[in-house]
């Protein structure tokens, strides 16, 4: 069977000279660009016994030898989109000295606040952004430009861009974002401007698809597992403590199941991909009061979105970005495990903790920074080159680009069989199953 190609949109043919040095003299330093004869699979592991089975490749990125765009006559713009995350400054910062000390393109502009930036009657015009400006900004959390949920009218952003002279988009955000910046690729396309648009994929809760970790994961990793030390500590400290600790995680759980993990405390993780029950035998309430006749105190962590099916809510709320918003698991649980114990004449001190903004607005580290920047660069890379309606995805420590749409049909999990999953069990020792 012939492997499948993931093959990306492009603008025409490559015919220009990158203005990248070339270094191939130099032994030290080989030829830094990349063929496009190469290509990285999906499935690194093949079973010998079950045949050669077809397989997903994907385009490799990186500079290319010949680029579609004159630097010098182009334009660029990069809008930052969704909640706040870790790196979001770093990518700015880092598209802009690409963009424009790299290939020369001599005006980058910051769209502010999100896609309605694009919109005129917003009153928010993109601002151009200077080497100087963005020099220092990724010490600190945040967007320098500015975010929003919810989108525009295609037709409406593409007119500003048209009247910037802006040829290349680089959209900062997660699955809605880039489901924006295919309607605008599209658009583009329709009216024939060529116009390049590439994701950087933003999720604090690294939940896109062909991307192995997403920024701003790593940064939000370590401070749960701070947090998570201090309930521990909290829960340690007094008769049948409990420290509740609720984590980001809207519909998939690795921040909850990468911290747990890493700190080594926790002793009942829940997330979205695995349904908990309360009461019963095997439920999290009876599990609870014998963790505490044998250890006096427990640890429990919890991801936002866990537990909905067992939470009162009045229909289905949405946000600007069509997310679904979820009932407080946090909260319900406190509550729960309070009125559970009070109703049997036991004492029981719950210690609740949700750091869920302080982590948002959190500067990146290092791990992440290094991320931002390589991400940054491979994006610039294939705009110039006219690759369109594409993100920019990792597998196997390789970076690659991601036809928009592939990305975007569905969400990545924690797969309940996979490895990250069963250490968080051999950790915490938890059931298995709650049901």
């Amino acid at each position: 069977m012939q492997p499948n190609l993931a093959l990306v949109e492009r603008l025409g043919e490559p015919l220009i000279d990158s203005p990248l040095r070339r270094s191939e003299l130099d032994p030290e330093h080989p030829n830094p660009f990349v063929s496009d004869d190469e290509f990285i699979p999906l499935q690194i592991t093949q079973n010998l016994a079950a045949g050669r089975p077809g397989n997903v490749l994907f385009e490799k990125a990186g500079p290319r030898e010949k680029v579609f765009f004159d630097a010098a006559r182009s334009r660029a713009a990069v809008v930052t989109c969704g909640g706040l995350c870790p790196g979001l400054n770093n990518v700015i910062r880092s598209l802009v000295l690409g963009l424009r000390l790299h290939y020369g393109v001599p005006a980058v502009y910051g769209v502010r606040y999100g896609y309605h930036g694009l919109n005129p009657s917003t009153a928010h015009p993109p601002v151009e952004l200077s080497v100087e400006e963005v020099s220092d900004i990724h010490e600190i959390g945040g967007t320098v430009i500015g975010t929003s949920r919810g989108p525009q009218e295609a037709a409406v952003m593409l007119e500003t861009l048209q009247r910037l002279g802006v040829n290349m988009l680089f959209a900062v955000g997660g699955d809605g974002t880039q489901r924006g910046a295919y309607k605008l690729h599209a658009e583009a396309k329709r009216q024939g401007y060529p116009l390049a648009v590439v994701g950087v994929p933003k999720t604090i809760d690294n939940d896109i698809q062909y991307v192995s970790r997403t920024f701003g994961f790593g940064t939000a990793v370590d401070a749960a597992r701070a947090v998570i030390d201090v309930a521990h500590t909290e829960a340690r400290a007094v008769l049948n403590g409990v420290g509740l600790v609720k984590l980001m995680g809207r519909d998939s759980g690795f921040i909850a199941a990468a911290a747990a993990l890493a700190s080594g405390e926790v002793n009942y993780c829940l997330i979205p991909e695995q349904p908990f029950a309360l009461d019963g035998e095997r439920g999290l309430l009876a599990v609870l009061e014998k963790r505490l006749e044998r250890k006096r105190h427990a640890v429990v962590v919890v991801a936002e979105g866990a537990g909905q099916e067992i939470v009162p809510k009045e229909g289905l709320q949405r946000d600007a970005s069509g997310n679904a918003l979820h009932a407080d698991i946090g909260t319900f649980l406190r509550d729960r495990i309070g009125a559970h114990f009070k109703s049997l004449g036991r004492p029981v001190n719950v210690r609740y903790i949700d750091p869920s903004y302080t982590i948002r607005g959190l500067a990146a580290n290092t791990e992440d920074a290094v991320l931002c920047d390589y991400l940054s660069r491979h994006a610039a890379h294939a705009a110039m080159t006219g690759r369109s309606g594409l993100i920019i995805g990792s597998m196997h420590n390789r970076f690659v680009h991601v036809p928009t749409p592939m990305a975007t049909d569905g969400r990545k999990k924690v797969q309940l069989n996979g490895e990250l999953w069963k250490g968080v069990l051999a950790v915490t020792g938890q059931p298995a199953s709650w049901l």
